[in-house]
């Protein structure tokens, strides 16, 4: 079955287009108002009134505390006044505090259990708040209090499909359209159920019934377009995307859909036709693009993107969209030579560059490229030698290879740029460590601090940076913990703490911050081996031997120290 989203969208749609307009703010349920604004004096008790038009004015100002005050001053003067307790509840909601909002529709319906537009407004919400069997207990309370709620008809049945019960949807359905012989929501819903059930007949005769209704309709099209495809009836398909199209040159997703069918059908001719009128197309309309990332860039679609957009780049062959569009599906498909190819086609004004040339770099170093990556980012900086955040990445890669004095060059090289950017900042001090230069670390994670003292990542690199050094243990504990404020269920700050209280000796401490750890990073070598030393320090060898094994398992390099471990252990 299609997903329940979908067609608890598609319910919620077909609402609106019956109702012929979007609700607005303060007409959440479409009440029909017994008072209004404007009515004389004598309506009302002058107080009630006086309150009332203030909370009206006060919600038209967004001054949302005011109104609910004054709502409640009327509600006081007059307490069996069920309008007013309704607006209350509208006012609520509108402000998304829906449980304020079901307080006073239970009581009120505790006092008038048979109020309709109580009866409604608690349904919606109950729904709103995924109570959902109550909000279907309430709307067949209100269908059998009266039948003619059309739009109930619609929500009860969106719900029972929501919940694969094809069955009672299509029960609902059935006595939408025998109480309302023009609902063309009821006919539609009801194929869509058929199809469900491979009733091919029986969905080809209501959404035919439907388009009767209503020919304007896209949707049924679409449908019935699927299920000429399920029954091999090509030409009823093509007919029926031509009809889409006749009525709409510009739409878009009938000419990517029929495109798409004639590539299937090894009509290429007249598919290559279509995908390089949309490409052309898409240099002026963005909408072009947008559609083919909504229904083309997921990876069941993966292969009918390629087609598409391979196509629309014959019409637009120096496209940044389509290129980077392109780079990312075949990214995604793990081709990433031609990622490669698409992300370098993508022009330098385009707002995407940056992000073209990050994919760039890293789809070399997947590729264990890393000399190319560095090439690449090189002329990048000739193009654009003013951005710190290429500078970053051609840091980082520097750093990699270990040029350490190349990685700090260019780092340094950003901060002339931007001196208060923590990344770079971080970057270097990270740089300084693995160089070996301890003391210009901690200086730059402690600038990083000063600049951001939330920044979670240098908070847990200097912690972690005193632990190693066992200095300053006290203040790596408050660092680490601050660390773990803004990462709760970070592994690898979580690892820190432990590895801090095991240098501080407190054993049973370290045990419990370490098996965390271990638990949300299972394979982590140097948080496996921490946890190994932990349990020999309190001579569980057992364990110790069982956590090295498999830190050693994890290792690729640095290994020595930890085969040493394990021998002493084994005597092997």
């Amino acid at each position: 079955m299609k997903s329940k989203l979908i067609n608890l969208i598609i319910a919620i749609m077909v609402i609106l287009l019956l109702s012929g307009c979007f609700p607005h703010k303060r007409a959440a349920w479409s009440l029909d108002k017994n008072l209004d604004e404007t009515a004389s004096d004598s309506l009302l008790p002058e107080s009630r009134y006086y309150y009332y038009t203030e909370a009206q004015l006060q919600q038209k100002k967004g001054n949302y505390d005011k109104a609910i005050t004054y709502l409640n001053k009327a509600i006081e003067t007059d307490p069996e006044s069920t309008y007013l307790r309704l607006e209350l509840a509208i006012l609520y909601h509108h402000i998304k505090e829906k449980q304020s909002a079901l307080c006073i529709l239970e009581k009120t319906l505790k006092k008038e259990p048979d109020n309709l537009k109580a009866l409604i407004m608690y349904g919606r919400l109950k729904q709103e708040l995924d109570q959902l069997d109550d909000a279907k207990a309430v709307y067949n309370k209100i269908i059998a209090m009266d039948p003619k709620q059309e739009n109930i008809y619609l929500l009860l049945g969106s719900l029972y499909m929501q919940e694969e019960k094809l069955n009672m949807a299509l029960k609902i359905y059935n006595q939408l359209v025998q109480n309302f012989p023009g609902s063309y929501a009821g006919h539609f819903f009801i194929g869509k159920i058929f199809t469900e059930q491979n009733n091919t007949a029986g969905a080809e005769k209501e959404f035919k019934k439907t388009l009767e209704m209503n020919p304007d309709l896209e949707e049924p099209r679409y449908e019935l377009i699927n299920l000429y495809k399920t029954l091999g009836k090509e030409k009823k398909v093509i007919q029926l995307y031509q009809e889409l199209l006749k009525k709409n040159s510009q739409n878009i997703r009938a000419a990517m859909e029929l495109g798409s069918y004639y590539h299937e059908r090894g009509m290429t001719e007249y598919a290559e036709k279509i995908f390089k009128d949309l490409g052309a197309r898409s240099i002026g309309q963005k909408e072009v693009i947008r559609k083919v990332v909504k229904l083309y860039l997921n990876p069941k679609e993966y292969d009918t993107a390629v087609v598409i957009l391979e196509g629309m780049l014959k019409g637009a062959p120096d496209s940044s969209d389509l290129h980077y569009i392109a780079g990312i599906v075949f990214d995604e498909k793990k081709d990433k030579d031609k990622a490669i190819t698409h992300f370098k086609r993508v022009g330098t004004d385009y707002s995407f560059y940056k992000e073209a040339v990050v994919h760039v770099a890293f789809l070399y170093q997947e590729q264990k490229k890393t000399e190319e990556a560095i090439n690449y980012l090189k002329d990048v900086i000739k193009k654009i030698p003013d951005d710190p955040e290429i500078l970053l990445y051609l840091g980082s890669f520097y750093e990699d290879t270990g040029e350490f004095e190349k990685a700090e060059n260019v780092l340094k090289q950003g901060l002339k740029i931007d001196s208060d950017n923590t990344r770079l900042r971080f970057r270097l001090g990270v740089v300084y460590d693995k160089w070996g230069k301890k003391k210009a670390s901690i200086e730059e994670m402690k600038t990083v601090i000063s600049l951001d003292a939330k920044d979670a990542n240098a908070l847990n690199y200097l912690g972690y940076t005193y632990a190693e050094l066992g200095e300053n243990l006290d203040e790596a504990e408050h660092l680490i913990k601050e660390a773990l404020k803004q990462k709760p269920d970070d592994g690898y700050i979580t690892d820190s703490l432990g590895w801090v209280y095991f240098k501080k000796g407190l054993l049973t401490k370290a045990l419990k911050y370490l098996e965390k750890a271990v638990s949300l990073v299972p394979d982590d070598p140097i948080i496996l081996e921490h946890l190994g030393d932990t349990y020999l320090k309190i001579s569980d060898k057992k364990k110790a031997l069982q956590f090295y094994k498999r830190s050693l398992l994890k290792k690729d390099k640095d290994k020595v120290d930890l085969e040493e471990k394990i021998r002493e252990l084994t005597g092997k």
